[in-house]
């Protein structure tokens, strides 16, 4: 075994059993077969998991989304110190936790059908859920309301959000329940994160989640950065932005913002997210989740440390040290967090996360039960305190890659209403046309019809009620290579309502 994989691996179990022939990673290292840890100990990590999520997203709430253009300088101060901040938080800015729990949607439906509940149980809970949503989640809320299951939810021509980071930011729960058995973890992914991802977006959950697997056995995080990535096709992009991150480590391990440079330089572009194509705002999983793995490469296995820096990156920069946090926790326990971190948990880990029935004590009692059974029914066996684990090396997922070499080369910004009708003519390959409809009255829906070319391609409703809202108004990725002329029609318009047209956002291929 690997001098460093075998300091790093070993100590953190309570014992270890390796069979003769343990399966070999791709660079040659190996895996021990089998690992033994005691009740006490899964519990630990479990418990860690769980309570690094909760406090690095308290932690970055601040700053969330406020600085997309750059870092976040080390003048300004992100406040942390008082023993009830997580506590009033959760009382005073539930929302803060919607990662946390939209994890736990899928939590309790496991807990209810059991390890095999399909994705449509899942994705039926997520769509009538009383949380608010954004970006793919909503697109897919929409979608399945309207009678589109998933995968279809989550297909980049269902969901200009595909590439989005939503699942990477809910898939914490399928790592915690899969110690040491990434490929595990990457099967319940393939449920849960077709509702609402595809592709990269994809990825991004099933990267974290082969990550959290593999904080089980190791507090290298060099290791679990590397050996997770394994899990991702080589030809995805999340895949080489991630190997770009960890390129730019070896150069330069002493400071994290060369490597925020080298994604900002040729990751920060965002393909048809609405809100972010051509905009500093960025949304999308892989550059999200590479400011996860700068936090957790540069920060060293300090705790305090990684969380800073992946706040630091910006963007999304409550959810980042969540997953930063989370995995680091997971590897080191609970008990390891040290006391200036975990005391604010201790204070909060029994009230009950918004729309849900579960505390944080709740959440980590329920993967427990969850991970023994994930234990048993991959190969692994439980004898008293004495749990083993079958260890799994990471297999690739198949290639999916969204919006067919598209890419944003216009952004025609309107701001207005349009009346009972909106026109444009535009040369391109795709679009997505933002806005919203207003009214009063939560139970109306705007009847919309749309014509390419004088022929009508499409009829949808946009519901007035905010929760069952269309995201997007109209988009298309399968138009001809041509000019076009866009209508969209509002053909059972009311006094009291208002059709609002914001951005056109207009794709080409890549070789146009």
């Amino acid at each position: 075994m690997n001098l460093r994989i075998a300091r790093t691996i070993l100590p953190l179990l309570a014992a270890v059993s390796t069979a003769a022939a343990a399966p070999h990673t791709a660079d040659g290292t190996r895996m021990p077969r089998r690992v033994t840890i005691s009740r006490a100990g899964l519990l630990d990590k479990i418990r860690g998991g769980w309570a690094g999520q909760t406090i690095g997203v308290t932690y970055g709430f601040p700053t969330e989304f406020r600085y997309t253009a750059g870092i976040i300088g080390d003048e300004v101060e992100i406040p942390w110190g008082d023993p009830d901040y997580i506590r009033n938080t959760m009382i005073n800015a539930a929302g803060a936790y919607d990662d946390i729990y939209m994890d736990l949607t899928f939590v309790e439906v496991l807990d209810r059908l059991g390890l095999d509940a399909p994705a449509d149980s899942m994705a039926v809970a997520f769509a009538r859920a009383g949380y608010p949503l954004w970006h793919a989640n909503q697109a897919a809320r929409y979608n399945i309301l309207n009678g589109i299951m998933p995968p279809e939810s989550g297909h980049w021509r269902n969901n200009p959000h595909a590439d989005d980071i939503d699942f990477q930011i809910e898939a914490d729960f399928a790592g915690i329940m899969s110690p040491a058995m990434p490929r595990a973890a990457a099967e319940i992914c393939d449920r849960a994160g077709h509702i609402m991802n595809y592709g990269d977006g994809w990825y991004g959950g099933v990267y974290m989640a082969a990550m959290y697997s593999l904080a089980f056995v190791s507090s290298d995080m060099e290791y679990i950065v590397t050996e997770a990535l394994r899990i991702l096709p080589p030809g995805s992009g999340y895949r080489r932005c991630i190997e770009d991150v960890v390129d730019a480590y070896h150069r330069n391990p002493d400071d994290w913002r060369t490597a925020w440079e080298v994604c900002r330089q040729r990751w920060d572009n965002d393909i048809a997210c609405g809100d972010g194509a051509l905009l500093p705002f960025n949304i999308d999983a892989k550059l999200n989740g590479a400011y996860v793995v700068i936090g957790l490469l540069y920060g060293g296995g300090d705790f305090g440390r990684t969380i800073d820096i992946s706040t630091r990156c910006g963007q999304d920069s409550d959810c980042n040290p969540a997953s930063a946090a989370g995995i680091l926790a997971t590897a080191i326990g609970y008990d390891a967090i040290p006391p200036e971190w975990r005391e604010p948990v201790e204070r909060a880990e029994d009230l009950k996360f918004a729309y849900t029935d579960m505390s944080l004590s709740d959440a980590c009692r329920t993967s427990f039960d969850h991970a023994l059974e994930n234990i048993r029914r991959n190969g692994g066996t439980i004898d008293g305190d004495n749990i083993t684990i079958r260890t799994q090396v990471p297999h690739p997922v198949r290639l999916e890659q969204s919006f067919g070499g598209l890419h944003p080369v216009e952004r025609r910004t309107i701001e207005g209403h349009a009346g009972n009708e909106y026109s444009l003519e535009a040369e391109c390959e795709g679009i997505v046309i933002t806005g919203s409809i207003d009214c009063g009255d939560p139970k109306y829906a705007a009847r919309i019809e749309v014509e390419v070319d004088g022929r009508k391609v499409d009829s949808f409703d946009m519901p007035a009620d905010w929760n069952r809202r269309r995201h997007e108004i109209w988009w298309n990725f399968d138009l001809k290579a041509a000019r076009h002329r866009i209508l969209l029609r509002w053909v059972n318009p009311r006094d009291d309502a208002s059709l609002h047209v914001r951005d056109a956002v207009l794709l080409r291929s890549a070789n146009r």
